[in-house]
This record gives C-alpha cells, sequence and structure tokens, in this order.
C-alpha cells in the first residue's frame, strides 16, 4: 500500500456553505487524513493524504461539486510531501 498526498485548491462559492465541514465528512468515510481550510481569497485548501484511490476518491468528489450548497467552478491539484503526515482530517 502506498501512501500518497494531495494538495488542491477549490473555487467557486465554498465558503459560508458547509463546504470544509462536508470535506471532512467524507475524507473521514474514505479514510483519508489532512485538512480543508478557507484562504482569503474565496476558495478552500484541502490537503488529502491515504492510500491512492481514496485519496483520489476525495479529489473526485471535490470536481463533483462537493455538498449541494456548493458550487464548484475548478479545483486545481498537485501532489505535495508534508513535512509531517496528518493523523486525522481538520477544518481550519
Amino acid at each position: 500500500m502506498t501512501t500518497v498526498c494531495v494538495r488542491a485548491w477549490v473555487h467557486g462559492t465554498v465558503q459560508g456553505v458547509g463546504f470544509r465541514y462536508s470535506t471532512q465528512r467524507q475524507a473521514k468515510e474514505l479514510g483519508v487524513k489532512g485538512y480543508a481550510k478557507n484562504l482569503d481569497d474565496g476558495s478552500v485548501e484541502v490537503l488529502a493524504c491515504g492510500e491512492e484511490k481514496e485519496v483520489k476518491a476525495l479529489i473526485s468528489w471535490l470536481k463533483e461539486g462537493g455538498p449541494r450548497s456548493a458550487n464548484v467552478e475548478k479545483v486545481l491539484e498537485e501532489p505535495h510531501k508534508p513535512r509531517e503526515m496528518p493523523d486525522r482530517f481538520t477544518t481550519g
């Protein structure tokens, strides 16, 4: 089993609509660790670490629009090597 990390930036109507908490719930269901946090530009940054299949599933969920109240316009992503592996999924 290979652990991977991906950092993604989700743009659109993703703040004030429960996006971070829905992402946390989805990540926990998949066994993915990391975080979702609001950024000053109105986007949400997501760090997803776990088995490749589960991380890809979370990124796909983000691209599909996340929760119903959100309107995702685009998701940018890149591989990431954190200094320390997260031990859970948090919101910030």
